[in-house]
């Protein structure tokens, strides 16, 4: 299976402007989150999409891959699938690799291809079980529901199923919470059809684009990572960073 990984990335972030070319140790953002990305045994390439010659000049530096993309794009999507129309190779799948995870475990990347060995995988995320309160009620951590076949039946910003306010001190009695992790991979053709859907009415609720694909009747597998991942979108989330 011949798998693309790109790497969306924008200079213009609302609450972090310039924040792929922050430098981390000696290494710019973006440099680490290829570098990580590379290390996957499961990708037949890498690349870098941008609509900033900033960060295609950085990226050229270091020697890595990287296309230019347009700057009207509204989703990481939306770029990947630029990047599989223009490239003059043939790719089965492409992995949708977040561009502020400057330190991505690969193996997540490999949980995620290996989603595509089930045929009816169209599009394939990761979900981590949720172990606290905080993280069940934060809005900002969205829910998946899973089915016994390990397919997405919901995402939401609320608990799936609701909890009432005299469950939410025992919650885990219940049964298990799962938040999504935001790396997604599509087969190609998926990801071109999935470029011309319109927002969907759950999605424009919930905020979550992944329910335009679920009310579309796109199968979306789902693997359970145990790693997590620390994502840069603020100055202050710089200081999550420790080095061994």
């Amino acid at each position: 299976m011949n798998i693309l990984g790109v790497i969306p990335s924008r200079y213009g972030s609302i609450r972090f402007p310039g924040k792929p070319l922050i430098d981390i140790d000696g290494k710019t953002m973006i440099q680490r989150v290829y570098e990580q990305a590379k290390k996957s045994e499961s990708l037949s390439d890498v690349v870098v999409a941008t609509d900033d010659e900033r960060i295609f000049n950085e990226v050229k530096s270091f020697g890595g891959n990287v296309v230019m993309t347009s700057d009207s794009h509204e989703s990481g999507t939306e770029r990947c699938n630029e990047v599989l129309e223009k490239s003059t190779q043939r790719f089965d799948v492409v992995i949708n690799i977040q561009g502020d995870e400057p330190f991505i475990d690969p193996e997540q990347i490999n949980q995620l291809c290996a989603c595509f060995d089930d045929e009816k995988t169209d599009i394939a995320t990761l979900i981590k079980e949720i172990k606290n309160n905080e993280e069940l009620f934060n809005p900002n951590r969205p829910k998946v529901e899973v089915d016994s076949n390990s397919f997405a039946k919901m995402f939401s910003r609320e608990t799936i199923p609701l909890l009432n306010n005299i469950e939410k001190t025992e919650w885990l009695k219940h049964q298990k919470y799962f938040k999504h992790i935001g790396l997604y991979g599509y087969k190609s053709e998926t990801l071109k059809e999935i470029c011309q859907l319109s927002p969907s009415p759950l999605e424009i609720i919930e905020r979550l684009e992944q329910l335009r694909w679920l009310e579309n009747n796109y199968k979306i597998k789902v693997a359970e990572t145990s790693f997590e991942a620390i994502a840069i979108d603020t100055p202050e989330d710089l200081k999550k960073i420790t080095f061994k």
